[in-house]
């Protein structure tokens, strides 16, 4: 029986196509929203899910760290990156002179913000749940639209290619995460993500957790805060750093954080994503 592995969807996104390409023989089932998905791997519904987590060009995915904090038991099993390349599309019969509104993803429409403050400053933008909801959604539209969407979505919903290649960067990618009741075995080329949180906030706290990582010589690849969603002015912090958590020193390591910290959460071990 193939696995089951749930997706933002509707059909035609961009998480599916890092679902197809992480394993294109599973049964892939399209979820309206990140909780969504996790809620689909929580409950037996599947057993992994693809969400986005960041973006080369917008950063972290807040949905999706809010949810792996304070939400969900679901670990991060794996990484996976992929170029992202944004499409302006209409219906077939729909000139580019004609539209009136744009519909797409917050984070699309973000990604393509000089694009469309350029070609369309004064066109209404309509935030959708994805890009392929965006699709239907123009396509159903009573006003001459356009969506930002890819070109699966277009071939799926028989929508036309205005434009193509419209991010602010070329360069643009996302890492997605594949979801899962457990985390990855140690592979030797491993990445680990955790949160952790302060009783009080004091001089020199975060400093002392970062020195626990320093004096171990382990490298860490990314930092970050969000709010703790208790108090203004109260954060988590949120770590990648390289090594997997059964490694010797990576677990010495965050058994010293625990102790230091009042909220602790490990999000996962996982092989490090490597281009290929």
């Amino acid at each position: 029986m193939a696995k089951r592995i749930a997706y933002l969807g509707p059909p035609g996104t961009f998480t599916e196509e890092a679902a197809l390409s992480y394993d294109e023989s599973a049964q892939l089932i399209p979820f309206p929203s990140v909780p969504a998905v996790a809620v689909a791997v929580d409950s037996g519904m599947a057993e992994e899910g693809v969400v986005a987590i960041e973006n080369s060009i917008e950063g972290s995915v807040t949905d999706t760290l809010d949810l792996l904090i304070h939400e969900s038991t679901v670990l991060i099993k794996k990484e996976l990156v992929l170029p992202i390349e944004h499409q302006l599309l209409s219906k077939p019969e729909t000139d580019v002179s004609e539209v009136k509104v744009i519909f797409s993803h917050p984070q699309a429409l973000a990604q393509c913000r000089r694009f469309i403050e350029r070609c369309f400053p004064k066109l209404e933008v309509v935030a959708a749940l994805s890009t392929a909801a965006a699709v239907e959604e123009m396509m159903a539209s009573k006003y001459p639209a356009a969506a930002i969407g890819t070109k699966r979505a277009a071939k799926i919903y028989g929508a036309h290619t205005l434009a193509q290649g419209i991010q602010d960067q070329a360069s643009n990618v996302t890492r997605f995460v594949v979801l899962a009741a457990t985390d990855h075995p140690p592979t030797g080329n491993d990445k680990t993500s955790l949160c952790f949180s302060f009783a009080e906030d004091r001089p020199g706290a975060l400093c002392e957790v970062l020195q626990e990582f320093a004096q171990r010589s382990i490298n860490l690849a990314k930092v970050e805060s969000r709010p703790s969603k208790e108090s203004l002015g109260r954060y988590i912090f949120l770590v990648d750093l390289e090594g997997h958590r059964e490694d010797i020193v990576i677990n010495e390591a965050l058994a010293r954080v625990r102790e230091k910290a009042a909220l602790f959460k490990i999000l996962g071990s996982y092989p490090r994503y490597e281009e290929k």
